[in-house]
């Protein structure tokens, strides 16, 4: 994340799809988070690809090859900008340990206490925020993006993961 200021009304993205082809099927709970990160993704969030580029951005987010994670980045009338591409090999272990915490939580809810669930969603979120920081490391110098935008965005990112 660049320490340069966003310009609210075109450092967004103001329409995000997944290219979830590969995706039969989610769980309710993911399709809830799915929902929530979309919507709170596109509420609030600061979105910047570097170079010369002016937004509002519209994204669709896909996995290439089961390799590479691509952000195709268009303008508002739907002409593409740019896309930036980066490896899935830093994501997939903290994506692993996330689906078997969240898995955890999803059962903890069901029959545990309310501290007990307290315990496991704080190390859910431990690994979500982790999560966010390997994909603001694997963005430099492509794409600046602020915290809650990183947050966000890795939810997505493990939404695609998921395979039927």
């Amino acid at each position: 994340m660049s320490e340069a200021k966003f310009d609210e009304t075109t450092d967004k993205i103001v329409a995000i799809d997944l290219d979830d082809k590969s995706v039969v099927r989610r769980s309710v709970e993911v399709e809830h988070e799915r929902k929530v990160a979309m919507y709170d993704l596109l509420d609030m969030n600061r979105f910047r690809p570097v170079g010369d580029f002016k937004g509002p951005f519209k994204v669709r987010l896909g996995i290439e090859d089961g390799k590479r994670l691509v952000f195709k980045i268009d303008d508002e009338d739907d002409t593409n900008l740019t896309n930036v591409m980066m490896p899935l090999s830093p994501f997939r272990r903290i994506v692993r340990d996330y689906f078997q915490i969240c898995e955890s939580y999803y059962d903890a809810i069901k029959k545990l206490s309310p501290s007990q669930i307290e315990t496991i969603d704080m190390a859910r979120r431990g690994l979500h925020n982790e999560g966010a920081d390997v994909l603001v490391d694997a963005l430099k110098d492509k794409i600046d993006i602020d915290k809650a935008t990183s947050r966000r965005l890795f939810t997505l990112v493990c939404v695609l993961h998921i395979r039927g």
